[in-house]
């Protein structure tokens, strides 16, 4: 199987729509972490995404009489615009369905390019389900975006280039991870040919699907799959891409939405390229296994995979981008409400910046305030920090970690009730589409009330919510039987720390 699948990326036909694209070096990064990184840079692709490779290469094998009946596939981005331009390109009727959630930019790019757009359901199942629906109504020929071998050929054609630009040592390549497509065929060509190079996926934390499959044996489901970087957002390996890969991986390493956000910073500063999260998966992945394994004087290369992400959404990746790269620490701190006391509490923390302070009036015994403090990257410096401030008798609870914190608490303001209210706290991911709002609160009990809502937009295509309901009458045991009906993602956050200390 290996030597077949590489054969077939040696004659897979990319070129007359993709380009090839340049490794650059990454200066900045190599001295900083003592090896030398490279950066592939499918980034700069006509569709700013390596995808136009596979879904040309699988457009190139139809015959004539598949052509003419036209191409369909369901897909939330990059692989829309790469089939949208693939099928302008040779003259084919294309039609892509796209999820509702989905980014206008997105949907905007992929009809410039000349598809027919069908946006359907609120989440990428919904849409291949109405696909396939589709196909059997009008005979389209299906470009599936990852689980085909000439899609997987085709995004193998970027490991040829790496290994033929780049001929000198090669200690391992990071490889982003959501369907398995590019990681099949960068795993084959790599394995086959250069053996001694580790080929290592990377997976976001909240879609690890490769990660599982390899713990189990064979592929699983993920119950929950993360929407953050919605380009790697699979909650199921492609069947071909795991047949192809799965004993020539040498490991998957998985990272955080705030890794994620850190590392589209680094390639900015060596390249100035602005990536989207999930095309800068596999720099993060990069940087935690020199972490991890303590790595020195190795080249390591790794793949920005795409650029396709929203303008207004760079804010939200710049707000935690000093939490990935473990630069500030986010702390609860209770201190004595009098005159004096926050500048006694900046003495104790000696010159380390404060990079944020939020504080409101409780009563009259003790403040609890919310900081965010300037720390050295790599970890040890935050418990130092912590430490220092046990010894100064300060209370201390450590938020760097929590989502509840640096989504929303942060950002509220207002205090507590002024009476104890019976609340029960819940975050939700809700779809960017109109309606989606009235569709939770209209599925809630009337007596149900609401005393607490927050909410903000980070250009992605689901929106994080914060809600607090009152539930009358002994009802908050069955709680979660109702927003199970609902649909949405959700984790109760009664008992988080940063709740009790802020809000309630």
């Amino acid at each position: 199987m290996l030597e077949a699948t590489v054969k077939k990326i040696l004659q897979a036909r990319v070129y007359e729509a993709a380009c090839e694209t340049p490794i650059s070096p990454a200066p900045f990064l190599s001295r900083r972490f003592n090896n030398t990184i490279l950066i592939k840079r499918e980034d700069l692709q006509p569709v700013y995404s390596f995808k136009i490779r596979g879904a040309y290469n699988k457009m190139a094998q139809l015959s004539d009489e598949q052509k003419a009946k036209g191409v369909i596939t369901a897909s939330a981005g990059n692989h829309a615009q790469g089939l949208a331009m693939a099928a302008t390109q040779m003259g084919v009727k294309a039609t892509i369905v796209m999820p509702r959630i989905t980014p206008e930019i997105k949907v905007s790019a992929v009809r410039a390019r000349g598809a027919k757009v069908v946006l359907k359901g609120d989440a990428f199942s919904a849409a291949a389900e109405h696909a396939k629906a589709l196909v059997e109504e009008h005979g389209y020929v299906y470009i599936p975006p990852f689980d085909d071998i000439d899609v997987i050929a085709g995004q193998g054609t970027v490991a040829v280039e790496m290994l033929r630009q780049h001929s000198g040592r090669l200690d391992a390549i990071f490889v982003p991870v959501g369907g398995g497509g590019l990681i099949a065929g960068v795993a084959a060509y790599v394995k086959y040919l250069r053996p001694d190079i580790k080929v290592i996926g990377v997976e976001s934390e909240d879609s690890a699907s490769l990660k599982a499959a390899l713990e189990a044996g064979e592929r699983v489901v993920l119950d929950q799959v993360g929407v953050f970087a919605e380009g790697v957002a699979v909650a199921q390996v492609g069947e071909v891409p795991f047949a192809v890969m799965q004993h020539l991986v040498d490991g998957v390493i998985t990272v955080t939405a705030d890794e994620m956000c850190a590392a589209v910073k680094d390639i900015f500063e060596d390249t100035r390229a602005v990536s989207e999260t999930s095309g800068a998966l596999s720099l993060a992945g990069l940087k935690k296994y020199i972490q991890q394994t303590g790595a020195e004087g190795e080249t390591l290369m790794c793949i920005n995979s795409g650029a396709n992400t929203n303008f207004d959404r760079l804010q939200h990746i710049a707000e935690r981008t000093s939490l990935g790269e473990q630069r500030e620490a986010i702390l609860a701190v209770t201190i004595a409400e009098k005159p004096g006391s926050f500048k006694k509490f900046c003495r104790t923390l000696g010159k380390r910046m404060v990079t944020e302070f939020s504080y409101r009036y409780a009563d009259d015994r003790a403040a609890h305030i919310f900081v965010g403090v300037q720390i050295k990257p790599g970890g040890d410096d935050r418990q130092a920090v912590i430490e220092r401030l046990r010894e100064a008798d300060y209370q201390v609870e450590d938020l760097t970690d929590n989502e509840l914190a640096k989504l929303h608490i942060r950002h509220l303001s207002g205090g507590r009730p002024s009476a104890n209210v019976a609340e029960e706290l819940y975050r939700f991911e809700f779809p960017e589409r109109p309606g989606a709002l009235m569709n939770f609160l209209t599925q809630l009990p009337h007596d149900w009330n609401i005393s607490l809502f927050h909410y903000r937009n980070h250009g992605a295509a689901y929106g994080r919510v914060l809600v607090g309901m009152q539930v009358p009458n002994g009802d908050s045991a069955h709680i979660e039987e109702h927003l199970d009906t609902i649909g949405y993602r959700y984790w109760r956050e009664s008992d988080n720390p940063a709740y009790r200390l802020f809000m309630a």
